[in-house]
């Protein structure tokens, strides 16, 4: 009996060591519904494809929400392994010193090959540092795309497959959605990044000084010039119209589009899952809208979405598991399939050729229009937007704008104060971090 117990506790033993042999990867992410099934898929697929290493994904709220409590969780000690930071929050990693690991040296630690050539340029670029080392890992990269309902365009007597290219027509295809009984023709999602920023690099015009801020964190915000002006303007008559209609800050807009409420919407690529999940009408992708009568329009769109970034403070074999990690999400075929399930740009050169050897942009027309807006050649006004407390800045735009919408303030007066309050942001930045 004693020996038989005696075997027993030796076999629970061995089976209790093997399961502490797994290394345990934490991952705090933002993404819910649609996306956030998508993430889980991508830890379970990692976690099946070895035994060594478990990627435990946690999801931690909004963006910005999971950024504050993982700043507060790294100073306490207790930081994840990987956290997904939306791009708006990359100056403020960056100058996080201590804080972070680059993920170029997680690899190499790791024995890993990395070569940060193989990743999109648009989107590597924005993660990587003045003295070209790859700082974070570009995990789900989106850029502003026209979304619209086909089967709404048909309603109206406009060609479904024919999407508005430019605002003057977006403004008339509004006006024939709203007469055919349309009550939200129009609107967009993300007002600051798909109005002011992503409009200012497909226009190839600053948004901010010092090349959007990349040159340097002395970098002043520039949006109120005459295109900008006239821009908003010609937004804030449609609101009056009953053509824009103004659905809320962040992603708000996004569920009146896939509802069918809205039938056309500025927004994130990254809606494509959503709507080809939960849409019930004909479904459209368009490039981002712009003006005609400006020189170098259309340049190129910037980047949206977010990266991982590896945490400090661990122990080496759990750096080697995260490696391990951004290696598997990196290959050809799980890049390309995560592209295609989510219209998240593809994170390498390798995945995006796949893609289309596959015909999936042919059978999915507009799905390739993310990428042919990210993979033009970009201008030092058009390489993306990387600012100090961006978070705050993006507020006070809403705040600004939001009187517009609603009639209460003139778009130069609007544009200017929101300038004035976002330099003080920058200010404030720039002291804190020198």
């Amino acid at each position: 009996m004693n020996y038989k117990k005696s075997l027993a506790a030796l076999a629970i033993a061995a089976f209790s060591a093997g399961a502490q042999a797994q290394t345990e990867i934490q991952w705090r992410h933002s993404m819910g519904g649609a996306l956030g099934e998508w993430v889980n898929d991508q830890a379970k697929d990692f976690n099946a494809s070895q035994k060594d290493y478990k990627i435990v994904p946690t999801f931690k709220g909004g963006y910005d929400e999971s950024m504050t409590a993982a700043i507060a969780a790294f100073r306490s000690g207790n930081a994840p392994h990987i956290l997904q930071v939306f791009e708006v929050g990359t100056a403020t990693m960056m100058a996080s010193k201590g804080a972070i690991v680059p993920v170029g040296k997680v690899m190499q630690d790791a024995g890993l090959k990395f070569d940060p050539e193989a990743y999109v340029p648009a989107v590597a670029g924005y993660y990587t540092a003045p003295n070209g080392q790859m700082l974070s890992f570009p995990f789900n990269s989106s850029t502003p795309v026209f979304h619209y309902n086909k089967d709404a365009f048909k309603a109206a007597g406009m060609d479904p497959e024919k999407p508005p290219t430019t605002w003057p027509e977006v403004a008339l295809a509004a006006a024939k959605l709203k007469a055919s009984g349309h009550k939200c023709p129009f609107t967009t999602s993300w007002i600051s990044w798909t109005q002011l920023e992503s409009f200012s690099a497909w226009h190839n015009t600053e948004f901010a000084t010092k090349g959007n801020g990349m040159r340097g964190m002395d970098a002043r915000l520039s949006f109120n010039t005459p295109l900008h002006v006239r821009h908003i303007e010609n937004l804030a008559n449609m609101a009056k119209s009953g053509l824009f209609i103004y659905k809320g800050r962040g992603n708000a807009a996004d569920a009146t589009f896939v509802s069918g409420e809205c039938a056309m919407a500025t927004g994130s690529s990254a809606l494509y899952g959503n709507v080809t999940r939960n849409g019930k009408f004909a479904y459209g992708i368009g490039t981002l809208p712009f003006y005609p009568d400006v020189n170098g329009a259309p340049q190129n769109t910037v980047i949206g979405g977010a990266s991982l970034w590896v945490m400090s403070g661990k122990k080496a074999e759990e750096y080697k598991g995260v490696g391990q990690f951004f290696a598997f999400l990196s290959q050809p075929d799980i890049a390309a399939k995560s592209h295609q399930r989510t219209g998240y740009l593809p994170v390498t050169k390798a995945s995006f050729e796949l893609t289309d050897k596959s015909g999936f942009y042919k059978k999915n027309p507009g799905t390739d229009v993310s990428v042919t807006q990210m993979i033009r050649k970009t201008t030092d006004k058009s390489r993306g937007v990387r600012l100090g407390n961006f978070v705050q800045i993006r507020t006070i735009i809403d705040e600004e704008l939001e009187g517009v919408w609603s009639g209460k303030k003139q778009p130069k007066e609007a544009l200017d104060l929101a300038i004035k309050r976002g330099n003080e942001q920058l200010e404030r930045f720039e002291k804190a971090n020198k």
